[in-house]
């Protein structure tokens, strides 16, 4: 028996989306419990597999199609004439005509028909988890002239995450015209918030990352150090380089440092004598309101 796995990721797009390969791998995980031998059909952008239409019909006892919708057009039916005499399976698929009208399966465990309904297999996926970095880039700031180095701070953070694992979400600091679609302060801080991890040439993305609890990888875009290296150095979060003495290496480092339990704490401890510096600024700033002056 040699099976060949199908679904919308062996058609260029087609929408595969990230359930139709969860539901591929929970489908693989069983045949591989069984020493069953599979080959994967796949299409770009996609890899690790063989292109469907190139492949001989004879190698295979069973071609199973996992995943998504299911109807009788294109192209599908390409693709069922070229498997015509193989066992034809459906796993998880929704079909779009009544089973009594179409159904092209010898074996169907569909996930819903005109007949029956099933749990999307996707439940049985062992999919990895991986950190959500928030990501918060300032724009060039023209009040720094000579020293502004956001281009140069802002690359050597792209850089960065191409090489780390992590679902990257872009957050916009900015209110009067907001590019994440983010429309007050309260989402914006709730977003950061929820970050595993915070990367960020904004001195606003580094304070409310530590304000809630978030380690942060803060580049001071400024040649030399400003204003995010002053707030770094005052509260004692450790974790602040400036855009002109960047080693990569270093970086790196302080990403991986900064997804650790000790990182978490220290936010813990620079929140807390941030609070604790601030006690007295109210308390200031009244007093010289009420001080009319001589």
């Amino acid at each position: 028996m040699k099976v060949l796995i199908s679904g919308w990721f062996s058609f260029e797009l087609m929408g595969a989306t990230a359930g139709d390969l969860m539901a591929r791998d929970v489908v693989i995980r069983w045949l591989d419990e069984k020493n069953i031998v599979y080959d994967v059909a796949v299409a770009s952008p996609f890899e690790g597999g063989i292109d469907w239409r190139e492949a001989d019909p004879e190698y295979y006892s069973h071609v199973i199609f996992i995943c998504g919708p299911f109807g009788n057009g294109e192209p599908i039916t390409e693709f069922l004439a070229h498997f015509n005499g193989c066992r034809l399976v459906g796993v998880n698929i929704s079909m779009l005509d009544p089973l009594e009208i179409w159904n092209p399966f010898d074996l169907i465990l569909e996930r819903d028909s005109n007949k029956n309904t099933r749990p999307d297999i996707t439940f049985l996926s062992n999919q990895d988890k991986v950190p959500i970095i928030g990501l918060v880039l300032v724009d060039p700031q023209k009040e720094y002239k000579k020293r502004a180095m956001h281009h140069q701070a802002n690359e050597s953070i792209m850089h960065l995450l191409e090489k780390k694992t992590g679902a990257i979400v872009r957050i916009d600091t900015r209110l009067d015209e907001n590019r994440t679609g983010l429309r007050s302060a309260a989402e914006i801080e709730s977003l950061i918030s929820k970050m595993d991890i915070v990367v960020t040439t904004r001195l606003h993305g580094t304070v409310f990352a530590i304000k809630n609890g978030v380690p942060v990888v803060a580049v001071d875009p400024i040649k030399g150090g400003a204003k995010i290296s002053k707030q770094a150095k005052n509260i004692g979060w450790p974790v602040v380089f400036t855009a002109d003495n960047i080693q990569p290496e270093e970086l790196s480092k302080a990403f991986d440092y900064c997804l650790t339990h000790e990182a978490r704490h220290k936010t813990k401890q620079c929140r807390k004598t941030a609070l604790q510096l601030l006690k007295g600024v109210q308390k200031d700033l009244l007093a010289g309101l009420a001080n009319k002056g001589n």
